[in-house]
């Protein structure tokens, strides 16, 4: 396992160099976003191969994670290609300068990101790796309904924000219908669902210590990457957010307050 595990890292560093390096040609360093899901695919697409067994529940998390990993690339691509780089970005660029960012990018965005990915990872090595020769269990069915709930409340949440947004009139304004009606972040709460759907079937195939990669991914994203920083921005921008935050649930979906 441990050789399996160490041999991902590798690939993954190998695949972020590659896309650091087209980033500098094309003086945008956002591609790393969009690279996020086909990454776990990827590094997912070796685990399955490594371990040569193709017992059904490997099988079954191959086609989740593919799912998975293609529509949140292919998202991101649709959503951001042709609109410039991320001002996140922009923002270090402009305090360091372009030339030395070229190689702080590496390492506080692509470097970064890939040790997250191999870190997080660890949960589907854990159902790869530990996986049974016989049928689903109870467990894993479970599992599985709760990626389908995450996914579902991903995908969904995407629509309507993006559906929301493409109205010029909603600028400004704060969307709250739908899955929004329930959540702040359907689409965040989605993605913590579908890790958490991997995380059970790892504890169903006897592996509790890689489900750290689950949590992980849930850390990431209510405390650093998309939550918190999402909603500063958000109470900034738009006044009504306040009384939004006041009746919505910030996280796990539930019936919103009079």
């Amino acid at each position: 396992m441990i050789q399996i595990y160490l041999n991902a890292l590798i690939l993954i560093i190998c695949l972020m160099s590659v896309l650091w390096i087209v980033s500098i040609f094309i003086k945008n360093v956002s591609i790393v976003d969009l690279f996020w899901g086909l990454g776990f695919v990827m590094t997912n697409t070796y685990y399955y191969f490594a371990t040569k067994t193709f017992y059904p529940v490997q099988t079954i998390l191959f086609v989740m994670v593919l799912i998975w990993g293609v529509r949140l690339s292919a998202y991101l691509a649709w959503r951001n290609i042709g609109k410039g780089e991320d001002f996140r970005y922009q923002e270090f660029r402009r305090k360091y300068g372009n030339k030395n960012y070229r190689w702080i990018s590496f390492f506080q965005t692509f470097l970064l990101q890939g040790i997250l990915m191999w870190i997080i990872s660890v949960t589907l090595l854990g159902v790869n790796m530990y996986a049974s020769p016989h049928g689903l269990a109870f467990l894993d069915y479970i599992g599985i309904f709760v990626w389908l709930t995450g996914l579902f409340f991903e995908a969904r949440g995407d629509y309507q924000l993006a559906k929301f947004k493409s109205d010029i009139k909603n600028k400004g304004k704060v969307l709250n219908t739908g899955l929004w009606r329930y959540t702040r972040h359907p689409n965040y709460f989605g993605d913590s669902a579908v890790w958490w759907g991997y995380g059970l079937l790892c504890l169903s195939a006897g592996s509790y210590l890689p489900v750290i990669g689950a949590l992980l991914m849930t850390l990431l994203i209510i405390k650093f990457s998309g939550v918190v920083l999402l909603e500063k921005t958000l109470k900034d921008r738009k006044p009504e957010y306040a009384e939004y935050i006041r009746k919505t649930s910030s996280f796990i979906p539930w019936f919103p307050k009079k």
